[in-house]
């Protein structure tokens, strides 16, 4: 995955970032639906599996954001589909995600 261009400037310099991972989270979780929402000191991402033609899906992980990491996550996922679409031609958008106030997260 790209890595954000700022992120050595938050680190004081010559510290390197040395990030863990355990065999299950390496394995990733697919997800094909995402909820946000968010109040004044937080944003909250859940990454949904939605299986064709079943009414229930599960929320595959939860991701809980300062709103200041989340628009520098935004722009890093910003840059990474334009340097993806430079490669590989634009992404096209073939499906209408589900309306979200058809949605209950419980």
């Amino acid at each position: 995955m790209g890595r954000e261009k700022n992120q050595n400037q938050e680190q004081p310099s010559g510290m390197q970032l040395q990030v863990e991972m355990d065999d299950a989270t390496a394995q990733g979780a697919y997800s094909n639906l995402a909820l946000v929402a968010h109040n004044a000191t937080e944003f909250v991402m859940d990454f949904i599996f939605v299986q064709p033609q079943h009414p229930k899906a599960k929320v595959r992980a939860r991701i809980i954001s300062s709103p200041g990491h989340t628009k520098r996550f935004l722009r890093a996922l910003a840059d990474n589909i334009g340097r993806y679409e430079q490669v590989f031609g634009e992404i096209k958008e073939i499906a209408e995600a589900p309306d979200a106030r058809n949605i209950k997260v419980h």
